[in-house]
């Protein structure tokens, strides 16, 4: 069995909250937090470090967009948005604050669980794709270094292309280090020459 999935709820209407906190417990998820306000939404997103976090976009000390834009930066927990407006400005401010999933108020309880599932299969596919791209960039990087250390090695030692690539590959492997870390050592060497 799947664990729960812990849920924070921040809304300044204690009613509202009281009512989305019954709901999620009905529908099998774990609340593990609230707030009425979004100073308080975020400062116990941090400590408590939900699955998800439902925020109201009107509260008071730092608005649910706010809230949600730090919460996303700081990749804390992707963030459903619940709000009484649909205006097409507040939806684009949601999208741009890294909002996961947007839900209008009034809401029926079985809009919950979709809004739910869809907000974190979003989270889990931005993740994936936040990785890859980061190590895409790590890979280029490193293509970057290997390719100015071979540069430095063909123009001070004279060496072909491939001469200096083998030198490095032979370094990287005799030394157990990456090609990178060698790429970096060889840059590095000939800084301390200049």
């Amino acid at each position: 069995m799947a664990p729960q999935l812990r849920i924070f709820i921040a809304d300044d209407d204690s009613l509202i909250r009281m009512n989305l906190h019954e709901t999620l417990i009905g529908l099998g998820y774990l609340v593990v937090g609230e707030a009425g306000d979004g100073a308080s939404a975020l400062r116990l997103s941090r400590q408590l470090r939900p699955d998800l976090v439902i925020l109201d976009v009107q509260m008071p000390q730092m608005s649910g967009i706010q809230t949600a834009r730090t919460l996303m930066e700081e990749a804390i927990a992707p963030v459903l948005l619940l709000t009484a407006f649909a205006d097409r400005d507040l939806v684009m401010q949601a999208r741009d604050a890294g909002v996961i999933s947007y839900l209008v108020k009034p809401f029926r309880e079985a809009e919950l669980r979709p809004a739910i599932d869809v907000a974190m299969s979003r989270y889990v596919e931005l993740r994936r794709m936040k990785q890859e791209a980061g190590a895409l960039q790590e890979t280029l990087d490193a293509r970057i270094i290997i390719e100015r250390a071979k540069g430095l090695l063909m123009d001070t030692q004279g060496l072909k292309e491939r001469e200096a690539f083998r030198r490095m590959q032979l370094l990287a492997m005799n030394s157990r280090k990456s090609m990178r870390a060698v790429a970096e050592a060889v840059l590095l060497a000939a800084e301390r020459h200049l």
